[in-house]
């Protein structure tokens, strides 16, 4: 099995990376969370979940171990499949998602396109205890919540949930300790140009 891939982005695209490994292409599976840290760069290096199926081998990369780990689980819940994995980790950040499965929250995880209230129901009974175990990623107790909050604010106003969590994360990535008022005054004045 093919567990991590280091190599020269030969294409990328939102979901699908081709990576020149010593000159064999290895076509790529991502999740846009995956393709936004790696769309600028020349090299990559990406750990690897090796789908092998009747009539195919199928790779899914991750720039993180925790992502790669979230994504572990999340196959393992019944009905879940890697394509719908992929779906769900590229519509929620892999912090985001464990807090939304900690605290039971149904409408961040419904939120997520391909993902119903009974599949949600799903992530929440097969995986509470399980991501309790994962390790705890930066920032996450101060960031998750001003995060959520200022998202749910911007898309109360009626900004589109993606273009929220994206620019939440990158004012967050620049000044993780800023407070939820200067966070949204931030992002409304971006989405505002």
């Amino acid at each position: 099995m093919i567990g991590f891939l280091s190599g020269k982005v030969l294409s990328a695209k939102p979901t699908k990376l081709i990576i020149d490994v010593n000159g064999v292409g290895y076509l790529v599976n991502i999740s846009i969370t995956t393709f936004e840290k790696i769309a600028d760069q020349k090299e990559v290096a990406l750990y690897i979940y090796t789908n092998v199926r009747e009539d195919a081998i199928v790779l899914f990369g991750f720039s993180s171990e925790s992502e790669k780990e979230m994504f572990e689980l999340l196959i393992s819940v019944n009905g879940i499949g890697p394509k719908l994995a992929q779906s769900i980790l590229s519509g929620i950040q892999v912090d985001e998602l464990k807090q939304a499965i900690q605290t039971s929250d149904i409408s961040r995880i419904v939120a997520v396109p391909g993902v119903g209230r009974k599949t949600a129901e799903r992530i929440f009974v097969e995986l509470k205890g399980k991501v309790d175990s994962m390790p705890e990623l930066e920032g996450i107790l101060h960031t998750g919540n001003v995060r959520g909050e200022a998202i749910a604010a911007l898309t109360t106003l009626g900004y589109n949930l993606k273009i929220a969590e994206k620019i939440t994360r990158e004012i967050l990535t620049i000044d993780s300790s800023i407070s939820i008022e200067d966070l949204i005054r931030r992002a409304l004045s971006q989405l505002n140009r």
